[in-house]
């Protein structure tokens, strides 16, 4: 049977499980569509590219496969740089599928014809333009082994308008079988039996669970890691949710404390970033095993006295079953750490401020959090603040930018978290400032039936930039980081969502339930104040 490329792409789709492909429409793209339609796969759309991109970024961070988005040419791949460049850094598997003008037409000037896949190079792990109808099926797959083999990563792949549109023989189409492996890398014997010595003697070890455990398949031997030494944990990315907050093992108030007192610290698929200090406030004399899917990670910023190129869970696994430790309990002095700072911030968590307090909010959003809800950070400093408050039950249930700090990602990963778990509530933590960037996506969520609901902390600033601006050049000189405190619950009426507008505490928790309980697509616009709690927080 004759078919036309898009039913390739589509086939391609079905056969990894791909269910949803986010997009915003374009005439490059259609045939895709097509396609789509005949197999059964939801295309849904947005109002931005980039926010196509997140969800695609998304949907990987709420179901651990591969997101994928399609954009037409020219503007529409560039709008969704920023969502390559965030998985990029991320270390997020998606699939970005650009149009071109046809082949025929190459450099002579189509509509929105430009070098998508030099531009896409430096933020994916493979960039390609896809050369023929027949090679679709072939494309494919190498982009979904690339975009999932070692750290995972977006990759691009450029499909010109007469590759789409060009009829084939099914039949005479190599269809690739076996393409990649569900196997992962483990770390090797000898640095698993030094890693597990160095543990087994340490009086105050830490370990650090950063996101590449998320994509683990062995992600529940982090419970067989703890038992077997008996350490406190800190999370960070997708790793939060990965013990529960009432672990006794869990902490999040003293990592600092943690770091610097510790004789051995176990870093797990992150990098010694910002985040983490660059690792320049750890004693030299600590020792250092890091465990990363990238070798060339291990060793940057903080030297390793042990480095295991290897997945997360199955090096847990591994040292799991490489030794046990009986050393102190040092749990008990942490969390006494953890207790004293909590009740330093009672007073502003239990603030009846007007303005609202952002501890406050923060407490009254948690209030609201069940332990199935999708957490969605769409913000700076008021993420910063909540982060310390709300709680995270599950796996793949927190969602934050990442380390590239993008703003804006907020509706692209709420739609796709909301169309990943149906049933259950998504809450988007928003700043004010980067609702601004695409609001407008509540009149996608709200005509494609995606009930999600924004809780906005509304201090009618970019507080976390204007902050150290006041600090830096006195308040008097702060161009560009003052904002109003703008009706967006309104706006999101508009489009034909929910909105509620709320300027005293106890307030909030009822209208985040009143907005839950609508099912539609809502806005919770929180009027808030000023805190000291971030101050010294960085914004470079």
């Amino acid at each position: 049977m004759h078919v036309h490329g898009g039913t390739f792409v589509a086939r391609a789709l079905a056969k990894e499980g791909v269910s949803h492909l986010f997009t915003l429409c374009g005439g490059h793209i259609q045939h895709i569509y097509d396609g789509c339609l005949d197999l059964g796969i939801r295309v849904v759309d947005t109002r931005h590219e980039q926010t196509a991109g997140h969800c695609a970024e998304g949907w990987a961070r709420a179901t651990g496969q591969v997101g994928v988005a399609a954009v037409t040419a020219g503007p529409g791949v560039t709008d969704a740089v920023t969502a390559a460049a965030n998985a990029m850094r991320g270390g997020v598997p998606m699939i970005l599928i650009g149009g071109q003008g046809p082949k025929f037409f190459s450099g002579k000037g189509s509509l929105q014809e430009m070098d998508h896949v030099t531009l896409l190079r430096s933020i994916s792990k493979w960039s390609v333009t896809v050369p023929d109808t027949h090679r679709i099926p072939d494309f494919m797959a190498m982009a979904f082994r690339k975009a999932t083999t070692g750290v995972p990563g977006p990759v691009f792949l450029e499909m010109p308008l007469d590759v789409l549109m060009n009829m084939h023989d099914d039949e005479d189409v190599n269809i690739p079988q076996d393409y990649r492996t569900q196997n992962v890398t483990g770390g090797d014997p000898a640095g698993i039996a030094a890693a597990a010595a160095i543990l087994e003697k340490a009086e105050r070890p830490v370990a650090i669970v950063g996101s590449q455990w998320w994509w683990s398949p062995y992600k529940d031997s982090i419970h067989d890691f703890l038992k077997a030494y008996d350490l406190p944990v800190y999370l960070n990315g997708a790793g939060r949710g990965a013990l529960r907050p009432d672990d006794p093992r869990f902490f999040r108030l003293s990592r600092s404390r943690a770091l610097g007192e510790a004789d051995a610290i176990v870093i797990f698929g992150t990098p010694w970033d910002f985040r983490l200090g660059y690792g320049n406030d750890i004693n030299p004399a600590t020792k250092v095993i890091h465990v990363d899917l990238d070798g060339d990670v291990i060793g940057h910023n903080r030297g390793a006295q042990v480095g295991l190129v290897g997945d997360t869970g199955l090096v847990m696994k591994q040292l799991a079953e490489a030794g046990k430790r009986s050393g102190p309990d040092w749990l008990a002095a942490l969390r006494k750490i953890e207790v004293s700072r909590f009740a330093k911030m009672l007073p502003e968590l239990n603030s009846n401020d007007n303005p609202i307090n952002p501890l406050r909010f923060s407490k009254e959003l948690a209030r609201a959090i069940t332990p199935d809800t999708t957490i969605v950070c769409d913000g700076g400093d008021i993420v910063g603040t909540a982060a310390k408050v709300v709680d995270v039950w599950k796996p793949g249930h927190w969602m934050d930018p990442g380390p590239l700090g993008t703003l804006g990602v907020g509706p692209g990963y709420a739609m796709a978290a909301r169309l990943a778990r149906p049933n259950d509530p998504v809450v988007i933590i928003y700043g004010d400032g980067s609702f601004g960037l695409h609001g407008l996506e509540f009149e996608a969520m709200v005509r494609q039936n995606i009930p999600v609901v924004g809780v906005i902390g509304n201090d009618a600033a970019w507080t976390q930039i204007r902050r150290g601006q006041i600090q830096l050049f006195t308040e008097e000189r702060t161009p560009a980081t003052k904002l109003d405190y703008t009706r967006y619950d309104r706006v999101v009426e508009a489009l034909g969502g929910h909105g509620e507008y709320v300027e005293e505490a106890e307030e909030i928790y009822p209208a985040i339930q009143r907005a839950i309980d609508s099912g539609k697509p809502a806005i919770v616009n929180v009027k808030i104040g000023a805190s000291a709690f971030r101050e010294g927080a960085i914004s470079v």
